[in-house]
């Protein structure tokens, strides 16, 4: 264990972020790490409890929710490497069961430390920070290539369909396992929704790319713009490779079907929040010229997305921004049907909330609230939308009605799942609990299979479909 004494010693300090003021004029991230000194500290308030809820993964809510780290992470381990200084043996214990920490470390709601002892009665330890610190100075130090490299080669060839999360998870883990993989993407750019569903200023790209460029250094193939059943048919796929996994993802996002949805203004959040990408990644500089400056934007939904959107538009000058959730304000603190160590369902600020608030947008979130109409002017473009406050069952309040100006509204409600006509390619018609199909040679990982879920849930999701894949290739083999 860490420093017995630690988390008496040392109060909980989180990597801080950058001021209001100054991180809304660019898209750089938002966090500064601490000294080394410092995360050595946080790592020694890791208590070494008997019962190590932090990476439990146990589930609750009917299966709906799941307390700490649902990934098997070695946290103990690696907080305890941390503190005594031993860095390498930190990151070999962490790149054991996690192969995209420095995703994880930046991006993770981080349920291990909801579900930390200390969390009982205080403030869990800073395991998502240590995590980062760990991954950034493995980089730092070189050490990250030699741990994806196989000791032999196979002459098993697998396709992985998809590049977010449980994509390159699946392909790290075959690779380690001395396969042969080749990674198809039909974006421009490779990471999924790391690369173009989350915005810099919280997942530098740069970080990103470092992991893909690792990746193809120790022998992983990556095929861009090309879309399977288009570009390359789904039969050519099957017979040129051994086993194929779909890793596309649940990429058809909720639409909110109601009048005037065709006007110019309403976009989806993840088409919004990849275009702004694209221009930051073509800028280099990682600053914007206020293109929504004097317009007045709208965020549907709550959320990591919706909280996204509302600091990018802050970033783009927008004269005004709110945002409309459909349920109501969640309390202030744990209810009794909450207990630790599930995940805290208490109302919290994000950074784009922040920032909105401190931009003027007193009011910002209107809980509680739908929209019935979007409202255009003559030429189709919009100007305004029609809300109305919602009851039990979300049932419409009479009296309510509002109508508030729009000339941008952004859909951030989340994704229904993934887009079928893959799995129609393939002839899928099953996907089992192990990410088989009824299709031998296809297996099923992450969002596409699980739904819309948490960046570590794809990595989990990735390397359990690459052992199981490699357990059944080798049984072929000494067959």
């Amino acid at each position: 264990m860490a420093d017995p004494f630690g988390f008496m010693k040392y109060k909980r300090k989180d990597n801080p972020y950058r001021s209001v003021a100054e991180r809304v004029l660019d898209f750089e991230e938002l966090q500064v790490p601490l000294e080394v000194d410092e995360r050595q500290e946080q790592a020694a308030r890791c208590m070494g409890c008997g019962i190590p809820f932090c990476h439990a993964g146990e589930f609750y809510g009917g299966g709906r929710a799941v307390s700490g780290c649902p990934n098997d992470n070695l946290i103990p381990e690696w907080n305890d490497l941390v503190y005594r200084g031993e860095f390498k043996k930190a990151f070999d214990r962490l790149s054991r069961t996690n192969p995209l920490p420095e995703m994880t470390g930046r991006v993770c709601p981080a349920p291990c430390e909801k579900g930390c002892t200390e969390a009982l009665n205080g403030d869990g330890v800073a395991i998502h920070d240590n995590e980062r610190f760990i991954i950034d100075n493995a980089f730092e130090q070189g050490w990250v290539a030699d741990s994806g490299r196989p000791k032999e080669r196979t002459d098993f060839r697998i396709a992985v369909v998809g590049s977010g999360p449980a994509g390159l998870s699946a392909a790290w883990r075959l690779n380690q396992l001395g396969h042969n993989v080749t990674v198809f993407e039909r974006s421009d750019r490779f990471g999924g929704l790391l690369m173009y569903g989350i915005p810099n200023m919280k997942l530098d790209k740069d970080v990103v790319q470092r992991r893909i460029d690792i990746m193809a250094e120790i022998g992983i193939e990556f095929v861009a713009n090309t879309e399977i059943g288009r570009d390359i048919s789904f039969e050519a796929l099957e017979a040129d490779f051994d086993r194929v996994i779909l890793a596309t993802g649940a990429s058809v996002p909720r639409d909110l079907q109601v009048p005037g949805r065709e006007l110019n203004g309403v976009k989806f959040a993840v088409d919004f929040l990849t275009d702004i990408t694209k221009i930051v990644l073509a800028n280099g500089d990682k600053k914007m010229r206020k293109s929504l400056e004097g317009k007045n934007v709208v965020v549907i939904g709550g959320g990591d997305t919706g909280n996204d959107c509302i600091g990018t538009a802050i970033r783009l000058g927008a004269a005004s921004v709110t945002q409309l959730e459909i349920t109501p304000q969640l309390p202030g603190q744990r209810t009794d049907a909450n207990p630790w160590p599930e995940y805290p369902m208490v109302d919290r600020k994000g950074y784009g909330q922040e920032e909105a608030i401190a931009a003027g947008n007193i009011n910002l979130t209107r809980y509680a609230t739908s929209t019935t109409e979007f409202i255009g002017a003559e030429r189709g473009q919009l100007i305004g939308i029609n809300t109305v406050q919602v009851g039990p069952g979300f049932k419409p309040v009479e009296g309510t009605e509002e109508t508030l100006k729009a000339d941008l509204v952004l859909l951030a409600m989340g994704f229904t799942g993934a887009e079928q006509s893959i799995f129609q390619g393939f002839g899928i018609t099953q996907i089992f609990d192990d990410n088989t199909t009824n299709n031998e040679k296809v297996y099923v990982s992450g969002d596409a299979k699980r739904g819309p879920s948490l960046v570590i849930w794809g990595i989990r999701e990735g390397r359990k479909t690459a052992e199981k894949i490699d357990e059944t290739l080798r049984v072929m083999v000494t067959q």
